[in-house]
């Protein structure tokens, strides 16, 4: 089967904007549904912000009324008012760190669950072309920087400036000469800061890039475990994942080293802030201009007022990957499935009769080098009748597994129609549609749950009908032997059964919806043969009145299907009874040869 071409796996996507108005607004509205707590978060930071001020205004007041008047009780006031703020602005922070954590997981929760509710309504072309590596980071890593921007960011960001705004605003009413020689600092702080906006988002860059070539190189090699055992791969693939590992490291140890510096590059500045309060507001003091208790105030001030600095810094950090991650989110969330449901859409009759139809059908997964379609079908057209057994065989390649696919809607053909009882698929809604199927695949995938939901798959569908389901196809003599029977958990795929008993649980799970249709896709090429038996016998049984489509290498499991197709290079080359291709003496005459004419030497 050909395959849609592939993109880099382990790349991501280069960084927009640092701040996007477009997406911040868009991110805001999952904010909404609980503004009533982003409103106390803010009124909480706000608050906070405000006792910022009060500490020195405080020591002030003591320095200059309260010591020089004697005034013992007047100190003590103030002093008890300096312990109260401060134990104030303690509870504030408490209750306020509390909302906005609270703010950040309920947003988390929410994103995440719309994710994946976007992610399982894709179609399988998405798939084809995005490793599982960059899905898993848009679901966690990526959504979790965004709970960093809800949780310590957005909110956050307000009591940052209001302090500011509350800090110079005191320091320009106790002295505004005083207030601009603090201030002359700021220039260099503000080229400061944006020289390590620039670093910084670069190293951020970096360590998404890095981050995304782990997820994806772990999640190949773990889900290729046995591959890499079986060719003696580990030490190599050690190494390469040293060399990714690494650079990883080196990134975030760049990051490091930029804030290594920034901060103690901040400190430098406060302290020579500090120095020009002590020089000309000590010279102020001498001349009589000010007061011992303006200026301690002013130190005070200063120490706090760089704090935000530092803390807006690490703010744009986490503006800058929550763009760069809600981009990527939204890009994914706003991807419409190629396969809809039709706007108008038609309904199979409630007693189907299973008639499938392929009319001059046309499919290619991607195209050639040129630009043209590279074909896996080409004007396929044939027709199975209500109850009637149609088998499909032909060489790896020939598009028999392909035909599955677009029967049940995975992929729509570019040209021509597909119908079922005279209905095109594509104006029947995709869970009607597959509601009527069983499908039953080479590759069997079973979740990490116990058999019995595996074979109910979360459905209502009574306990008796579970069990005469796998009655039928003879599960029930190895679940019956397990320690927990139908409520055994399996491992990760269903690790802990053998790959028959896996297949026989995936028959036992087609048959226990009843369907109309019967899809066996190589469906008992990796059972022996006593338990291929038993399963034909079940399915002949149950293939009494449907439909049923059944693709197979092994001719022997197909010789008495009511008719035979025989695919060729994506073309319908052959039809017929086993005897009537046989007597054609064409290319299934040849392929029965190969596989039961013994060779001889």
């Amino acid at each position: 089967m050909s395959t849609a071409p592939a993109i880099p796996v382990q790349e991501e996507e280069a960084l927009g904007k640092a701040y996007d108005a477009r997406l911040m607004r868009r991110l805001l509205r999952y904010m909404k549904p609980y503004r009533w707590r982003v409103a106390l978060a803010v009124g909480l930071l706000v608050s906070a912000a405000l006792l910022q001020i009060v500490g020195p205004w405080l020591v002030q007041m003591a320095l200059d009324d309260a010591i020089p008047a004697g005034d013992g009780r007047l100190l003590s006031i103030l002093a008890i008012a300096y312990l109260v703020a401060t134990l104030i602005t303690f509870a504030l922070e408490y209750v306020q760190a509390l909302v906005t954590t609270w703010l950040g997981q309920r947003v988390m929760y929410d994103l995440r669950t719309e994710i994946f509710d976007h992610l399982q309504g894709l179609d399988l072309p998405f798939y084809d072309r995005n490793p599982v590596g960059r899905l898993m980071t848009r679901i966690t890593s990526d959504v979790e920087t965004l709970n960093e921007l809800f949780s310590s960011g957005v909110v956050a960001i307000f009591g940052d400036l209001f302090t500011l705004i509350f800090i110079v605003s005191a320091m320009l009413l106790l002295d505004w000469q005083l207030a601009l020689v603090t201030l002359a600092v700021m220039p260099f702080v503000i080229w400061t800061a944006v020289l390590f906006r620039s670093r910084i988002r670069s190293a951020y860059r970096d360590i998404r890039v890095r981050l995304a070539r782990i997820n994806a190189f772990l999640h190949e090699r773990i889900t290729g475990i046995r591959v890499v055992q079986l060719f003696n791969r580990e030490e190599a693939d050690a190494a390469r994942m040293d060399e990714v590992n690494r650079h990883y490291l080196e990134a975030h140890l760049r990051s490091i080293t930029y804030y290594a510096l920034f901060f103690p590059v901040i400190e430098l500045f406060t302290a020579i802030a500090l120095a020009l309060i002590i020089w000309y507001g000590g010279g102020a003091m001498l001349e009589g201009a000010t007061s011992v208790g303006v200026v301690t105030a002013f130190l005070l001030y200063a120490r706090r007022f760089f704090r935000p600095i530092q803390d807006l810094s690490e703010k744009y950090n986490v503006l800058q990957g929550a763009m760069a991650s809600s981009e990527r989110i939204f890009r994914l969330l706003d991807r419409e499935p190629l396969i809809r449901d039709p706007e108008v859409p038609r309904h199979l009759p409630e007693e189907l009769k299973g008639e499938i139809e392929f009319q001059d059908v046309w499919f290619a997964y991607g195209k050639t080098e040129a630009g043209e379609p590279d074909w896996v079908l080409k004007g396929v057209s044939f027709r199975a009748a209500p109850g009637e057994k149609v088998a499909i065989v032909g060489h790896t390649g020939a598009g028999k597994t392909t035909i599955i696919n677009l029967i049940m809607r995975f992929y729509d053909p570019q040209r021509g129609e597909i119908l079922v009882d005279g209905i095109p698929i594509r104006e029947v809604p995709q869970k009607e549609l597959r509601q009527r199927f069983g499908l039953v695949l080479q590759d069997v995938f079973l979740f990490s749950d116990d058999i019995r939901y595996n074979i109910r798959m979360g459905e209502d569908i009574p306990e008796a009908k579970v069990q005469e389901a796998a009655r039928e196809v003879g599960a029930d003599a190895f679940i019956d032997h397990l320690p927990g029977g139908y409520g055994q958990p399996l491992g990760e795929r269903g690790a802990s059964l053998s790959v028959g008993e896996r297949q026989l649980i995936s028959f036992a799970r087609a048959l226990a919806f009843d369907p109309r249709v019967l899809i066996l896709d190589e469906a008992t090429s990796s059972v022996d043969s006593e338990v291929e038996a038993r399963i034909d016998a079940a399915t002949s049984r149950l293939m009494e009145g449907r439909t049923s489509l059944v693709i197979a290498h092994r001719l022997s499991t197909i010789q008495g299907a009511d008719r035979i197709l025989v695919m060729h290079h994506g073309e319908l080359r052959e039809a017929g009874t086993h005897q009537e291709l046989l007597d054609q003496d064409g290319l299934y005459a040849r392929l029965h040869e190969l596989q039961f004419v013994p060779i001889s030497g």
